[in-house]
């Protein structure tokens, strides 16, 4: 699988995410797969418990890609998850074998507000949007 498939296949599992197409959002999973989220420290194993785990959240759930990034076997997905209309920030890293997601790891983390000290150091980025170095 190159780059760009992978970059495809990702792109519609990210569509479908954000339209609770389960059947599709899952298709980029082996059945093997192996779904972890670190900050509640749960494993869900199986490309069918990881579907029905996303089945039976009971939010109403919205996905904004901000961006992907990797190649080969390692992909990275920043994107804003609105869950119920409050916005949470994540990171999606997926491994890839044989074409499939074998691994994910998914981060979450609030929206704070900028630090007072450092304020004289830092310009106020587009809302949700990832910043990117500029010539």
């Amino acid at each position: 699988m190159n780059d760009q498939t992978v970059r495809m296949a990702l792109q519609r599992h990210w569509e479908a995410s954000d339209v609770s197409d389960f059947e599709v959002e899952h298709e980029i999973y082996r059945d093997d797969a192996v779904l972890y989220y670190p900050q509640s420290n749960e494993r869900i194993r199986g490309r069918h418990n990881i579907q029905e785990s996303r089945t039976v959240q009971p939010n109403k759930k919205r996905f904004t890609v901000q961006r992907i990034i990797g190649s080969g076997d390692l992909w990275v997905s920043e994107f804003v998850l609105t869950y119920d209309g409050k916005p949470t920030y994540a990171v999606s890293i997926m491994e890839f074998s044989e074409g499939r997601v074998v691994n994910e790891t998914q981060y979450f983390a609030d929206r704070f507000e900028p630090a007072p000290s450092r304020a004289h150091l830092v310009e106020q980025a587009s809302k949700g949007t990832v910043p990117r170095n500029q010539k």
